[in-house]
């Protein structure tokens, strides 16, 4: 009796877990199509409007890579949703299977290591502004730029090198290899974010002392700094699932548990991380300009504005320090 018990309870179970399954596919599909949409819309208007419409600086160099990286990722997005439709039936071929898995990949590491350029522009910025106004230009933003996609093409080599497909009960899988899970966690996760944290610590340390620099860099510094922690909320679950499903691989640490948290999870996880390729265009929107003058304006008009407002900033402080230099060299000659 007690066996018949144990075995509805199971049955039950996984009736439960499937039902369950099958829910967040069908959920992650209609995400997957959304994000492609956005993407699609947003990224685009962005390369449109940094590439071909605006003045080239240093500002739009960094945001039309961090379109480019988001943008040649949802538009694979396609594949990634089909393999889902299809209860992860992959109908592509091994060398799709190894190219989509690199994208996903690329993505994250051009983008985290765009965003660690971006940090330490605006803290070298701020810390040596003079330096920045006399050393900067575009065509160094440029080089640093692609040296920023070839580390990012290495880091995801692997992922087309080792990424197979294998048939199982009539279906055929794209399945990972969990050795660079480690790799992955620490060169895309942890590295970028204690460098992004220490440059933003040097930054707030600077805004403290001078309220003129603060009042001045107030909306660029808040675009940025959503755009990063949006970032990191975005792909931490994606990386902590890496570290599960590669856990649950190895014979002494698998358990039903984590069975069912990554049957859960991942799905989830996977979502929230495509998801961060069509936020950052509506970043630049809404927060951008005060709300009324979004109203007012064409979109247009608030993503040059969003992208001209750190230019700006930097010009405008480096004229008030040179400015204080010069009041403060003439105080000393008149005292002497």
């Amino acid at each position: 009796c007690m066996s018949t018990i144990k075995i509805r309870l199971i049955h039950s179970t996984m009736t439960i877990m499937i039902h369950i399954r099958k829910s967040l596919i069908a959920v992650s599909i209609i995400f997957h199509f959304l994000i492609f949409v956005l993407g699609v819309l947003g990224n685009g208007l962005v390369i449109w409007m940094t590439g071909f419409k605006m003045k080239k600086t240093v500002n739009t160099v960094w945001y039309l890579n961090l379109a480019v990286a988001d943008f040649i990722f949802v538009a694979f997005l396609p594949f990634s949703a089909t393999n889902l439709a299809l209860d992860f039936h992959w109908p592509f071929g091994k060398f799709m299977c190894k190219l989509n898995s690199m994208i996903i990949i690329l993505n994250m590491f051009a983008s985290v290591y765009i965003l660690v350029l971006i940090s330490v522009d605006r803290c070298v910025s701020v810390v040596w502004p003079v330096w920045v106004q006399n050393n900067q230009n575009v065509r160094k933003a440029s080089y640093v730029s692609l040296c920023v996609w070839v580390v990012a093409l290495i880091l995801s080599a692997p992922y087309f090198i080792f990424r197979d497909t294998e048939k199982v009960c009539d279906k055929i899988l794209c399945f990972d290899n969990y050795a660079m899970t480690i790799t992955r966690f620490l060169l895309g996760f942890v590295v970028p974010f204690t460098v992004i944290v220490s440059c933003y610590a040097v930054i707030i340390h600077r805004l403290r002392r001078n309220q003129t620099l603060t009042s001045q860099s107030s909306c660029p510094f808040k675009i940025i700094a959503a755009i990063i922690i949006t970032f990191f909320l975005c792909w931490s679950p994606f990386n902590i699932m890496g570290l599960i499903e590669m856990a649950n691989s190895m014979p002494e640490y698998s358990s039903e548990i984590l069975d069912d948290i990554i049957i859960i999870g991942s799905p989830r996880a996977t979502s929230l991380a495509f998801l961060n390729s069509c936020l950052n265009p509506l970043l630049y929107v809404f927060m951008g300009q005060d709300f009324k003058d979004k109203v007012r304006k064409s979109i247009l008009n608030v993503l040059e504005s969003a992208f001209k407002e750190e230019e700006t900033r930097t010009h405008t402080y480096t004229k008030s320090v040179d400015t204080s230099q010069s009041r403060e060299s003439s105080d000393l000659n008149t005292e002497v």
